[in-house]
């Protein structure tokens, strides 16, 4: 896939204000710091389309940006730590899982976790929870140009071996670094083929 263009669309706090589901969703989201907007301007080959920030929870609201004309990317706040109160914490989990269980366009979503640090509770029950609703998602393990290929193969292993704990069948995942561009093919190759079942599924419809 070729990024022609990417641009920022809206942004919102709640979900039934979205863009009308007519094209297809693709939701990034992760603990805060875990370098959601570097591999976001990575993926587009933007500089600075996605604000990245020092900051724990720089992201704060529903963020659309429109991709080639033709699909979304969506910017979700972090889960987990960030330097606001409990209220405001809760207020930011309800509105991210409002978005999920109401966007019948989402094909999927990019649940991105920190490859050089131990697996985290909040990973693992964000991730749990996606596979007792049923919410299509694949794991992107970022910051890999940080540790050797023996500690990320290692890291990787044992954050599987975690959700073996609860998973029969391990979910799908791709290696990553903003850095280095790795990872950048496999995830544009995920979104063309979610284009493409979302596509054929509208064609389905309308001949109905």
């Amino acid at each position: 896939m070729i990024i022609r263009t990417a641009e920022f669309h809206v942004s919102n706090s709640d979900a039934a204000k979205c863009p009308d589901p007519v094209k297809p969703e693709y939701a990034f989201i992760g603990r805060s710091n875990v370098g959601k907007s570097s591999l976001i301007n990575m993926l587009l080959e933007r500089r600075n389309l996605a604000r990245t920030s020092a900051t724990p929870g720089k992201t704060r609201l529903i963020n659309h940006f429109i991709i080639n004309t033709e699909w979304y990317l969506v910017d979700l706040p972090g889960y987990g730590y960030a330097r606001i109160s409990k209220k405001e914490r809760e207020k930011w989990e309800l509105m991210i899982r409002k978005y999920f269980l109401k966007r019948p366009n989402l094909v999927n979503t990019f649940i991105l976790v920190d490859a050089r640090i131990e697996p985290k509770k909040a990973d693992i029950e964000f991730i749990n929870w996606f596979g007792q609703e049923q919410i299509p998602f694949t794991i992107v393990f970022t910051k890999a140009d940080k540790l050797s290929a023996n500690q990320l193969s290692s890291n990787v292993a044992d954050f599987n071996a975690k959700l073996s704990e609860t998973w029969e069948k391990l979910p799908s995942y791709v290696i990553t670094s903003a850095e280095t561009g790795d990872g950048r093919g496999a995830l544009l190759n995920l979104i063309s083929e979610g284009n493409e079942t979302f596509a054929a599924f509208l064609d389905n419809e309308q001949t109905q």
